[in-house]
């Protein structure tokens, strides 16, 4: 169940942070609110799964899967760029977060 509790701990995070650039600096009353409570369920979440799950691991899947996803939507709902090295990077970010795994 850990398992579980930290993809909605990703799922939150992503969803909150995706609200906070359409709060467009807090002047956004709904998307600000979506984002603070996204954040309060996805650390109340990321909790919960830290009872059973490592807390590097944990850490480490929770940033880097986010930082990840969060840029594949930035490109594809916000109009941001994607070039080589931010495709490399978002690699390598993964490629850490399953090294991690393996290391346990």
């Amino acid at each position: 169940m850990s398992w579980v509790f930290l993809g909605l701990a990703i799922l939150l995070e992503v969803t909150g942070t995706s609200f906070m650039k359409a709060s467009q600096g807090l002047s956004k009353i709904l998307p600000a609110v979506l984002m603070f409570g996204c954040y309060a369920g996805s650390l109340s979440f990321l909790s919960f799964a830290l009872k059973q799950i490592d807390l590097g691991i944990a850490y480490a899947i929770w940033a880097g899967l986010g930082t990840a996803i969060v840029a594949v939507i930035g490109t594809a709902f916000f109009g941001e760029t994607m070039n080589l090295l931010k495709a490399v990077s978002l690699v390598l970010i993964i490629a850490g977060v399953v090294g991690l795994n393996i290391a346990k």
